[in-house]
């Protein structure tokens, strides 16, 4: 019900630039009406979640989400049923993967919809990685609530709702100052709140063809740059500096990781530009960096034309993408971590089979369940890639872009190498290939296992 009340902000937007009501008004209408029985249904009933409801609500949440928002893209003619429901999974997913091929032709009122798709992901996701995915258990995140406290209990209670608003009130202060920020930039009004929306969710739509290299702005780019990298850390940071906790900020081991990793990355790429003569190889250099580990996908450059070096570098910033409780995708930070430290231990004990050295994180060692749980974690999300990657390669399509588009899509990145370059869209992929891809987007939103638990006969049955 909240989505289709939602829905009705791009109705008002069309009206102003006199475009058509009807999409947005009917998909408002049917979402409300779809919901409002279940709300009736349920009204007064337990409503503490526990950890197998989390899996049921958050599995099927993004996908009715992605469902009902397909609708004003269907509804306006704007896209065919299937790539309406790519487009809309790409929204809530916060993937910057698109099927329309005349972004500046299409209405604003579309427009703004598909920003607020990637902005309500972006918060969703927020939430779900801070207050929710911890309890589960899923893939070693039980190492990340130990390591940054949320004020939950141990168990889903309402008090996630307690949560969920210090974390809107952080979402929604860093957006009003983006676009701000923006507008004092030089943009207009409607492309500040478009890539605002979409900054802070690390989703990457744009209302320009050429995304945010249309502009040929340098403060924009710089100040792109930095609202991707705060969307990138994890939001209890941001709280913990709010609340001047700053030496458990400074303290912070993930961070100083993902940080250093944006570092080394962007010079090392701004070296080969530069070797390669280009004009302003820094700027280009963080801005593809940023975008990229963040897993928000915006263009300033077509980086299918970089070295083959530089290239492969922004393939491994795709694949690890942003820290754990952020709006960002990809493997995370933590479990790079966990995993690096993990194959060191492995090689020390081959070499000293006596020896007790123990994975530590931050001064705490790391259970071996943790570590078991990031490997099953990693196993499964090369293998789903893997899988989609030979999905993309039986439709006719070259090695690059079959594993470049199940990467991307795994790590809600957007823009790959290859057919799915920086500068090219999804649109060419048959409608079975989009669906795969869809379907790859959601499992690596949800952490992967969010989704396989429910295809389990013992959730079901227990």
């Amino acid at each position: 019900m909240g989505l289709g009340a939602i829905q009705l902000l791009p109705g008002g937007v069309a009206l102003f630039y006199g475009e058509a009501l009807f999409p947005h008004l009917a998909s408002a209408l049917v979402t409300v009406v779809c919901g409002l029985p279940l709300a009736l249904a349920n009204s007064g009933q337990d409503r503490r979640m526990r950890p197998r409801d989390g899996f049921l609500v958050v599995g099927v949440g993004w996908l009715l989400a992605s469902i009902f928002g397909a609708l004003p893209y269907f509804l306006s003619d704007t896209l065919s049923p299937v790539d309406a429901l790519f487009e809309a999974i790409a929204g809530f997913t916060t993937t910057g993967a698109t099927v329309m091929t005349h972004i500046e032709g299409t209405p604003h009122g579309l427009l703004l919809w598909r920003a607020l798709t990637q902005w309500l992901g972006g918060m969703g996701i927020i939430v779900f990685a801070i207050a929710i995915l911890p309890l589960l258990g899923i893939g070693g995140m039980q190492l990340f609530k130990a390591e940054v406290p949320s004020p939950v209990a141990s168990k889903l209670t309402p008090r996630i709702a307690e949560t969920a608003r210090r974390l809107w009130m952080i979402y929604g202060l860093a957006t009003l100052l983006c676009i701000v920020a923006l507008l004092l930039a030089g943009l207009g009004p409607f492309d500040a709140i478009c890539h605002a929306l979409t900054t802070l969710s690390t989703g990457g739509f744009s209302t320009r063809d050429a995304s945010i290299g249309a502009f040929g702005s340098p403060a924009v780019e710089w100040i792109v740059i930095g609202f991707m990298l705060f969307a990138g850390v994890n939001f209890e940071l941001h709280y913990r500096i709010l609340t001047r906790q700053l030496r458990a900020v400074l303290g912070d081991v993930e961070l100083r990781w993902f940080l250093g990793l944006v570092g080394s990355a962007a010079v090392a790429i701004a070296w080969l530009l530069h070797q390669g003569g280009d004009a302003a190889p820094l700027r280009h250099s963080a801005f593809q960096t940023v975008s990229i580990l963040t897993t928000t996908g915006y263009g300033t450059a077509d980086y299918a034309l970089w070295p083959a070096l530089a290239q492969f570098i922004l393939l491994q910033c795709m694949l690890i993408g942003g820290m754990a409780g952020s709006t960002a995708g990809g493997l995370k930070s933590l479990r790079a971590v966990l995993l690096f430290r993990g194959l060191r231990a492995a090689v020390a004990r081959a070499v000293h089979p006596h020896a007790v050295r123990p994975v530590k994180y931050g001064r705490a060692p790391v259970g071996e369940d943790v570590l078991a749980a990031v490997g099953a974690f990693f196993t499964a999300y090369v293998g789903i890639a893997a899988a989609a990657a030979v999905i993309v390669s039986l439709a006719g399509y070259d090695i690059l872009t079959s594993v470049s588009a199940a990467l991307t899509a795994i790590s809600n990145v957007g823009p790959g190498l290859g057919a799915v370059g920086p500068t090219e869209t999804f649109a060419h992929f048959p409608g079975y290939v989009k669906l795969t891809l869809g379907v790859t987007m959601i499992a690596g939103r949800l952490e992967i296992f969010t989704v396989l638990v429910l295809f389990s006969r013992h959730f079901w049955s227990r």
